[in-house]
């Protein structure tokens, strides 16, 4: 990882440095040290780096000072750990990994645990192993989850690739997996479903940690039993019960706050309120496009919204840091700033608005004052990655919903949109008839859904309906970001720009276009699997600035709705889903009707 040796294999020169024996190659002078083990601020403490690693931590360091050693004056700022992700995917950042490390590391994110599960849709246990080695070149530290569920909801989608046990099993044995991605098959955990089970074992007898992902709000046996399955996290949770829960069964309760998940206010009360222990919950941003890494942060903002929301900053601190290392097994390697640990850390002023001054990784600033000061390694992407929108040229007749031989209206189920959360409203309207077909209705707020298989170049086109995007005039936004099985998404009011915006991405090879009347209105190209764009995150944010405003430019007010977009065909969060199999009731996980009979 980057050239780093482990603490044993450095062990001479930290207990050399430590007792002043040899010089050390950074210290950082007269700073109030965080104790994240303690809940506590050391006033004018010190500290000392060796090889990447704190050596010594204490009141004066000056024993560790020799000639070439590089002493850094904090001003009696706080120096606290480095900020770690607990669970989260770079695909949802539109960035290949390098680019979405340059992006965080200026907002002081030094560890991610991270889940490649959408490139596992597109290309499998090859599409992982490229993701963990680019990862494995970056700067700071990235550790991989392996996916567990491609497809995530078995028998109701169907992805580019699967995963199975036996990969599962393989990549247990990659230097820088660090569990199983979160289990977002929580019907097949309940129910005892072998391929699961096999997947969680592999993990248990690897002795890593299995994640969680269980999205139903009924806590019933089937909570129980998925527990009992093995899954040690959740950040599914959305009310102060369901982080009561999740703890009380022995789980980390996984506040996130993403580009569209606000989630951490609505159950930070179990700790601010009802007083539980600040030690069973973590933060973290599950998915962040690149316009809030670019314009807002990354933990850095969720670490700030979590004290907004009343959390000690201290406490706040822990969730972010320590906390997430002791969960994944790390808490002697990351998540603290004590010896032996990776030497990362930040400066700032102020420990409720969180300036992020200057950051060290492994002993080496990387930024100050914002500004990336390391390079961060590009893997050398292949043109099998870069293939993978596989479908026919669509004429608009593809995105026709018939109805029922002489009706003038019909019933249809309807996503309904849910602004900043991940869920979904099963909805029925009345839909008027022309000319044999179902219409979409711009006064009741409903436009025409389809989902576009792209894998296998089928043809196959799946139409439905959605509310709550507003959209108005002859519109269609698509997308090859479909989470999970990533086929492609068109939502829109005209089926010819349906039909146009399609075959657009398959000519540019992924990604999301918005046209309106008849011309296109942005782009954010994404080449690497139809998920990732290997630009700079200015570039790609500055893309996607333009297809919200373009989007709200035809109508559409809800925030971060690309979002929302992205998730239609997600189907394993209740209550209503698209897929290539057809819609999908989630509270029963069973494929459904477009129409309701009479």
């Amino acid at each position: 990882m980057s050239g780093l040796q482990s603490w044993a294999k450095v062990l001479p020169q930290l207990v050399a440095v430590a007792a002043g024996r040899a010089p050390a190659d950074l210290v950082i002078r007269g700073a109030k040290v965080v104790s994240v083990h303690s809940r506590e601020v050391m006033e004018g403490w010190d500290v000392a780096v060796i090889a990447g690693r704190f050596a010594y931590v204490g009141p004066d360091a000056s024993h560790c000072i020799g000639a070439a050693t590089n002493v850094v004056d904090a001003g009696g700022r706080y120096l606290i750990p480095g900020l770690c992700d607990g669970h989260m995917h770079i695909e949802s950042g539109m960035l290949i990994p390098a680019e979405f490390a340059a992006a965080v590391i200026p907002h002081g994110t030094t560890t991610m645990f991270t889940d490649p599960h959408e490139i596992a849709n597109v290309l499998g246990l090859d599409g992982v192993r490229m993701m963990h080695d680019e990862a494995m070149l970056q700067p700071i530290n990235i550790f991989t989850q392996m996916p567990s569920c491609a497809p995530s909801a078995p028998g109701l989608e169907t992805t580019g690739y699967e995963i199975t046990p036996e990969d599962v099993a393989e990549a247990m044995h990659w230097p820088g997996i660090i569990g199983l991605g979160e289990m977002m098959n929580y019907p097949g955990v309940a129910h005892g479903d072998p391929k699961m089970l096999a997947e969680i074992a592999a993990t248990m007898e690897a002795g890593k940690t299995v994640g969680g992902h269980f999205a139903s709000p009924v806590l019933d046996n089937a909570f129980h039993a998925y527990v009992a399955g093995g899954p040690a996290d959740d950040h599914e949770g959305t009310r102060e019960a369901d982080a009561i829960a999740r703890v009380r069964q022995g789980m980390r309760a996984m506040l996130r706050l993403g580009s569209a998940w606000y989630d951490v206010e609505s159950q930070i009360t179990a700790i601010t309120e009802k007083g539980l222990d600040p030690r069973g919950f973590i933060l973290c941003t599950d998915d962040c496009h690149s316009g809030t890494l670019v314009n807002e942060g990354h933990m850095n903002r969720a670490l700030r919204h979590a004290i907004a929301c009343g959390a000690d900053p201290l406490v706040a601190l822990q969730m972010a840091t320590i906390n997430t290392a002791t969960h994944f097994g790390l808490e002697r390697e990351v998540g603290s700033i004590t010896p032996g640990r990776r030497a990362d850390m930040i400066l700032t002023s102020d420990l409720s608005a969180l300036p992020i001054e200057v950051v060290f990784a492994r002993g080496v600033k990387v930024a100050e004052g914002g500004r990336l000061l390391v390079d961060c390694p590009h893997y050398d992407w292949p043109d099998r990655a870069r293939q993978t929108v596989n479908m026919q040229a669509l004429e608009h007749t593809a995105f026709t919903v018939h109805a029922p031989e002489g009706a003038n209206t019909a019933t249809a189920r309807v996503i309904g949109v849910v602004e900043n959360q991940a869920p979904t409203k099963a909805l029925t309207f009345d839909l008027q008839v022309q000319d044999g077909r179902v219409m979409p209705d711009q006064a009741q707020d409903v436009a025409q859904i389809a989902l576009v298989e792209r894998h296998q170049a089928t043809g196959k086109v799946v139409n439905g309906f959605v509310s709550g995007f507003g959209y108005r005039g002859k519109m269609a936004l698509a997308s090859t970001v479909a989470h999970d099985s990533h086929h492609m998404i068109v939502v829109g009011t005209c089926r010819k720009m349906m039909a146009a915006a399609a075959n657009r991405l398959h000519e540019v090879g992924g990604g999301i276009t918005l046209w309106a009347e008849g011309e296109e209105r942005a782009l954010v190209p994404l080449p690497i699997a139809g998920l990732m764009s290997d630009r700079p995150a200015v570039e790609v944010a500055a893309a996607a600035e333009r297809l919200m405003q373009a989007m709200a430019d035809t109508g559409c007010t809800l925030n971060n709705a690309y979002m929302q977009h992205s998730l239609l065909a997600l189907v394993v969060i209740p209550e209503i889903r698209i897929s290539d199999l057809g819609i999908v009731d989630v509270t029963r996980f069973e494929i459904t009707d477009l129409l309701v009979s009479e």
